[in-house]
């Protein structure tokens, strides 16, 4: 059974207590009952040393020959004395015995002449420890206190006081109320004082554990209200620190997941993935659509008949990918199938992962190659034609000029001049763009070092940010590799980039440019912005050619971005969310002679 921290520490508080109060009332109760004890044996000394003085005094009266057993024994003012003891609390009896133990006086007289029982001595319980005190009082028993009777210097009696420990013990058990009815009111009052403090002591771990528990539904940015003149202070601080970074990871892994999801769904291959056990985990739609085309189903794919489980089975049983291989569907088709081993980190088995192409799309996939050569043919006389269209236009705006200067004094046709003036100047812009984005480029690679091509644009781009109050940060380390590039038109994807990325952000806000070495002997480039986001819906579009959401903007240096990245053999990714931010990843190849770190840039 778990038990929660609030109970351990009321218990624990609660036993401390007890245990506490136990030992109290221990020391409480020993002390008691020794003052029982000394009490009783103090009654019967004071008895015993009045009887001692009367029969003294009786001795004394008494001739040489007299017998001083008779003159003890009807002497009245000792009987009396000795009858008197019962009224003494917790005595018993007193007694005057000769040597052999023969009762001479009695406070009961119908003992005289009979033995007196012999009975433990009282001064040695006091001597004893407190158990055994403890012991004696909760085993009722006579106890006496004896005082010789001397005759000169010869014993001739002893007088004796009983002591009863059950008369002790009823006194003792009427005071054991005081100290339990204590006990029992401490009890009570540490388990309602610890409740009170395991709620204010473990209220901190309480507000931890709801932000852990939000936390685990998804949501982002918690935070907790823990006290700051404390030691959770700190921790509240940590735990949003932790918060915040989580989000951060999340969204990151979720554009992540949703690119993955949509590569993996976009894929023409058919992919599959098993258990180690060889059951079905994943099949994307290439592979469903592969099996309702042939009239099945994916549980096919469980049975042994199928020409794919024994290459599954195969490549469990040996932990060994295959392929790939020509195999022969039942329902007819030709696949090109190879199976990979999906291991953990400690090289154990996760599963196997199938991917099967359709070898009758080799056809069309050289159908499409020579499509696009036929496209790339297209674009060159496109380019060549937008070239001849360019010198025309040239012309005809040199000649609108003169046309202007010649009807300066009609102002209704320098009224038409104008707007063919306006029309002529946006043609010459689109088919600046154009040709910009169509002609062919030769590019110039060198090593490029990525801190001094971001030392170069900074200036720029923080010129387009203090418009705006855009706060622009740059992290790149000092043992960044050169990449292998055309400096000028990677300087002029980066600008355009930071540009945007300032522009995107109109009431403020912070830019983070980051550069990083990455595996596969990669260099990554981040812009990240606080800005306006791009909405879901231009996401896809915002490379394409003369696509803009802005009024003034021509939709081209998104475009010349993506067709310099690829130029360079690169890789360009964007992931945004609409009101917090857009960050654009640009993977780039390393220069493969690099030898020195370059300069880390650092600015904020």
């Amino acid at each position: 059974m778990r038990i929660s921290l609030k109970t351990k520490q009321v218990f624990g508080v609660t036993v401390i207590a007890g245990l506490v109060s136990v030992l109290l009332g221990a020391w409480y109760l020993s002390s008691l009952a020794r003052i029982l004890l000394e009490e009783s044996h103090t009654r019967a000394q004071l008895i015993a040393n009045a009887v001692y003085h009367r029969a003294r005094d009786v001795v004394a009266a008494s001739g040489p020959d007299a017998d001083l057993a008779y003159n003890l024994q009807n002497d009245g003012g000792l009987t009396s004395l000795l009858q008197a003891s019962l009224y003494s609390e917790y005595v018993l009896y007193a007694a005057i015995v000769d040597t052999k133990g023969m009762i001479i006086a009695h406070s009961d007289l119908t003992l005289v002449h009979e033995p007196l029982p012999p009975a433990d001595d009282l001064s040695a319980l006091l001597n004893a420890g407190p158990i055994a005190q403890a012991r004696a009082i909760y085993t009722p028993r006579a106890y006496d206190f004896r005082l010789p009777l001397l005759l000169g210097n010869t014993q001739f009696g002893e007088i004796r006081v009983g002591i009863s420990t059950l008369l002790i013990q009823k006194e003792f058990q009427n005071a054991l109320t005081t100290p339990l009815t204590t006990v029992a009111i401490v009890l009570v009052a540490a388990t309602l004082v610890s409740m009170l403090l395991a709620q204010l002591v473990l209220r901190p771990i309480h507000v931890i554990r709801s932000g852990l528990a939000r936390l685990g539904r998804g949501e982002l940015d918690v935070d907790v209200d823990l006290p700051r003149d404390s030691e959770f202070g700190d921790l509240g601080d940590s735990f949003k620190a932790v918060s915040a970074r989580l989000a951060a990871d999340r969204m990151q892994l979720a554009g992540q997941r949703a690119t993955l999801e949509s590569v993996v769904e976009h894929l023409e291959d058919a992919v599959a993935l098993f258990g180690s056990d060889g059951a079905l985990l994943f099949a994307n739609p290439a592979m469903r659509a592969a099996f309702q085309g042939a009239g099945q189903t994916l549980s096919s794919l469980l049975s042994s008949g199928h020409p794919y489980r024994a290459l599954i089975e195969s490549t469990i049983a040996d932990r060994t990918s295959r392929g790939p291989e020509a195999v022969q569907l039942p329902g007819g088709g030709e696949r090109l199938v190879l199976t990979d081993v999906v291991t953990d980190g400690d090289h154990g088995l996760v599963g196997v992962m199938l991917v099967a192409r359709n070898l009758s799309y080799l056809s069309q996939v050289e159908s499409t190659i020579s499509y696009s050569r036929k496209l790339a043919a297209l674009g060159r006389l496109s380019a060549g034609i937008a070239h001849e269209v360019k010198n025309p236009l040239n012309a005809t705006m040199i000649h609108l000029e003169l046309l202007k200067m010649q009807l300066a004094d009609q102002p209704a046709a320098k009224e038409h001049l104008a707007v063919i003036a306006a029309q002529m100047r946006r043609l010459d812009e689109v088919v600046q763009g154009f040709l910009k984005f169509t002609r062919p480029e030769d590019l110039k690679l060198q090593k490029v070092r990525i801190a001094s091509l971001i030392e170069d644009i900074l200036p720029v781009i923080r010129a387009e940010a203090g418009k705006h109050g855009v706060d622009v940060r740059v992290e790149c380390p000092a043992d960044l590799p050169a990449i292998s590039a055309d400096p000028g038109l990677l300087e002029q994807a980066l600008l355009n980039l930071g540009i945007n990325a300032c522009q995107a952000m109109p009431h403020g806000g912070r830019l983070r440019i980051a550069a990083s070495a990455r595996p596969a002997r990669r260099v990554e480039i981040v812009f990240e912005d606080t800005g306006v986001g791009i909405p879901p819906e231009h996401l896809a579009r915002i490379f394409d050619l003369y696509f803009t959401t802005k009024e003034q903007g021509s939709g081209i240096g998104l475009s010349l971005v993506y067709r310099t990245v690829q130029l360079h053999d690169g890789e360009i990714e964007v992931q945004s969310v609409p009101g917090r931010g857009t960050t654009f990843r640009l993977l780039l190849r390393q220069d493969v002679t690099t030898s020195t770190p370059a300069a880390a840039v650092s600015a904020s």
